[in-house]
């Protein structure tokens, strides 16, 4: 049903796989020969799911450093009486005749309290932010630093101010437990069918434009109850081939979601020629029907990616150690997206109406699907999960990832 291009992340290398089959899906009850080529939902192309990866590691920050040239050096102690002392020794060579007066100028030299104790200061054993003023009696201010009890501040700070990173949900809780499971049931939004019928692209537009309003009426309030923030996807329709970040596609193969730019690729060759290509009403009905499930099964993948269900998948499937074990994880995905579907037909049967025939022809198509390459699950399965979300409309109900193995064949 989901016919994400989703290819594998760079560097890593699969089996070549067959080329992917749609999921096929039969006409109308009444023994009809089933068209030529046959609509259904699928996942074509490289079963590995890409564009959906996690945070990347912040890149290398190369801030700001010292200041040019580094921290400015302390300042050295002064030398005042030591030239002093000099110059009269130079004096006292000269001459003895002045030997009282330098003997006196010795004597002023050496006396500590000549010299302003401030110099002290600028010692390299100095801390550079004294906590207490400078000595004004010449008592050397360094002796007062040692004694000078330390405050705890760098402890304090690191108590305090270090943050705390809460952790996030792990990937099996965001598949498992996730918020959007506790929502409860969805109300329905009186959605009726549009009037227009797919016989034309105008009318298979129309179609599409009202079913998206629907959806995302029903679901925004579902996401929101789930602590989510709720965004509308993309829709573009495609006939012939179409380009997206997920690859190119062509009108052979069913829609499909694209995760990169969260859009809805809704393929109008498929849905103009199933209305079109027989004159019976109850399989005009049928392929009116296929159209809503459709669409609503590709949306329930925009509601996995709004939920971060997506992006959980892509690392669990990334971590499996092989393909049978992938392949798994794509049922268990698929099967989802289909409950999630139904549940929004089911809290609007009543309008859109899907009774009577329009009933009956969504039953049928339910529990007729053909799953070629094993990643969307088989006919029973796939009718199993959809009435699930039918009768509950209560995503709880959708929770395929923690079903037994056999509930996602």
């Amino acid at each position: 049903m989901s016919g994400n291009q989703w290819g594998p992340p760079p560097g890593q290398q699969y089996p070549p796989q067959q080329p992917q089959q749609p999921w096929q899906q039969g006409p109308g009850y009444g023994g009809t020969p089933p068209p030529a080529r046959p609509p259904g939902p699928g996942f074509p192309g490289q079963p590995f799911p890409g564009p959906y990866h996690g945070p990347g590691q912040p890149q290398q920050q190369f801030g700001w450093g010292a200041a040019p040239g580094g921290p400015r050096p302390p300042k050295k102690k002064g030398r005042g009486p030591l030239i002093a002392v000099l110059v009269i020794l130079g004096v006292l060579l000269i001459g003895g005749t002045a030997l009282k007066a330098i003997s006196s100028a010795l004597k002023h030299a050496s006396s500590p309290t000549s010299e302003p104790s401030v110099t002290t200061t600028y010692s390299p054993t100095q801390p550079t932010e004294p906590t207490e003023a400078p000595s004004t009696r010449g008592e050397p201010t360094t002796t007062q630093s040692t004694t000078q009890p330390t405050r705890p501040t760098a402890s304090r700070q690191t108590t305090t101010n270090t943050p705390t990173t809460k952790p996030g949900p792990s990937d099996s809780d965001l598949v498992v437990k996730n918020a959007l499971y506790k929502a409860g049931v969805m109300s329905s939004v009186h959605c009726r069918e549009s009037s227009a019928r797919p016989a034309t692209a105008a009318g298979a537009r129309a179609n599409y434009k009202n079913l998206l309003g629907c959806l995302n009426k029903a679901w925004a309030p579902m996401v929101a109850k789930a602590g989510g923030r709720f965004r509308a996807p993309h829709v573009i329709t495609f006939s012939g081939s179409v380009s997206s970040p997920c690859g190119t596609h062509m009108d052979s193969n069913p829609p499909f979601f694209c995760g990169t730019n969260d859009t809805i690729y809704m393929n109008l060759t498929e849905d103009m020629g199933n209305y079109n290509r027989y004159s019976q009403s109850y399989q005009k009905i049928w392929a009116r029907m296929w159209m809503l499930h459709q669409m609503a099964h590709e949306y329930g993948h925009h509601v996995q990616n709004n939920m971060g269900i997506l992006q959980a998948y892509s690392r669990i499937r990334y971590d499996r150690p092989n393909y049978a074990m992938e392949l798994q994880d794509s049922r268990r995905l698929e099967l989802q997206a289909s409950c999630f579907s139904d549940i929004f037909i089911g809290a609007n049967k009543n309008s859109y109406p899907v009774t009577g025939q329009a009933q009956y022809q969504w039953r049928w198509l339910i529990g007729h699907t053909t799953d070629l390459n094993n990643d969307h699950g088989d006919a029973n399965n796939h009718q199993y999960w959809a009435l699930r979300g039918y009768n509950a409309r209560d995503p709880r109900a959708c929770i395929t990832w923690s079903a037994s193995a056999a509930k996602v064949q």
